[in-house]
């Protein structure tokens, strides 16, 4: 089992930019990928980005690519999502969680462990 943290969060004007970040405790972290979430209120939990064990391979959501980078260190135990242009249709409690899976990065159900979420505001 892998205990994640989440931290960053907060209220940013549109265009604007944050970095969330992810630590992790536990299961040895540099032997499991490791995604980024995010929900909106009244919508579904919904795939941002995620990372191999190695970080040799990024995977994106269309609505993020180009503005979100997805990185990791495994020596720190922590992985960053890099949040540039921001806009207000990204306003959602972002998670991170944990897979041990090498495939379907996208759904919810192969990530194993989560963290508790940090609030991501932006305002236009």
């Amino acid at each position: 089992q892998v205990q994640l943290v989440e931290s960053g969060g907060g209220l940013v004007q549109a265009g604007g930019s944050l970095r969330l970040s992810c630590a992790a405790s536990g299961r040895a972290f540099s032997s499991v990928g490791m995604g980024w979430f995010r929900q909106a209120p009244g919508k579904e939990r919904e795939f941002v980005a995620a990372i191999r064990w190695s970080g040799t391979s990024t995977y994106y959501a269309d609505s993020v690519k180009g503005r979100f980078t997805i990185s990791r260190v495994n020596a720190k135990n922590t992985v960053y999502l890099q949040m540039n242009g921001l806009k207000p249709e990204d306003t959602a409690v972002y998670y991170c969680a944990s897979t041990t899976r090498t495939a379907d990065w996208g759904l919810t159900r192969s990530y194993n462990d989560w963290g508790q979420g940090t609030q991501v505001t932006v305002s236009s």
